[in-house]
């Protein structure tokens, strides 16, 4: 019986294998926080695209808000709001007060942390879009990146190819181990 000495795996390898775990494990964990968990839990994920919330929120914050009912919201949550009613542009910033008017909407005057002064007009809640659940820092700039449909292309695409990587390394292990029964016998 010949004896088989274990193959020696190289430095060079082990950390190629070590850097492609973890950009999978990276790519991963960005696809769940930006991705699997608003859809799931019914937020929506939105970019940070000015400084007016820093240090707190960094330009290319991804923030992620959820539902809020407009009645239990104070001084000091975070929301993000339409500017203008029915128009897409929002703005995420800190509630700073509200008021109550004469008919008895409630108002919210907002204001960005890294702003020196109240923002110019009050927030109806029919403008609130959300208080902010969670953040992660730059995330928002993939988000700002790429369209709704492409968005949805690319976690196809990374769920592909990470997928493909692992077929390829299973298939790899299989093929050495097969190897290895082979010259043991």
């Amino acid at each position: 019986m010949r004896h088989v000495r274990p193959r020696r795996r190289s430095a060079a390898r082990l950390v190629g294998h070590a850097a492609a775990w973890g950009v999978i494990v990276a790519v991963t964990a960005a696809i769940v926080v930006a991705v699997a968990v608003p859809r799931l839990a019914g937020a929506t994920p939105y970019a940070v695209l000015s400084g007016s919330m820093t240090p707190t929120y960094g330009v290319g914050a991804l923030v992620v808000a959820r539902d809020v009912d407009p009645a239990t919201l104070g001084v000091g949550d975070v929301v993000t709001y339409q500017l203008r009613s029915g128009e897409p542009q929002t703005a995420t910033h800190r509630v700073v007060a509200v008021h109550q008017q004469l008919d008895g909407e409630r108002e919210f005057i907002t204001q960005g942390d890294a702003n020196p002064a109240a923002d110019p007009l009050p927030v109806r809640p029919v403008q609130i879009r959300g208080e902010v659940w969670y953040s992660v820092p730059y995330l928002g700039y993939v988000h700002t990146w790429l369209e709704p449909a492409q968005r949805g292309l690319a976690v196809a695409g990374v769920a592909s190819a990470l997928f493909g990587y692992a077929a390829v390394m299973l298939a790899g292990a299989a093929r050495d181990r097969l190897r290895g029964r082979k010259l043991a016998t």
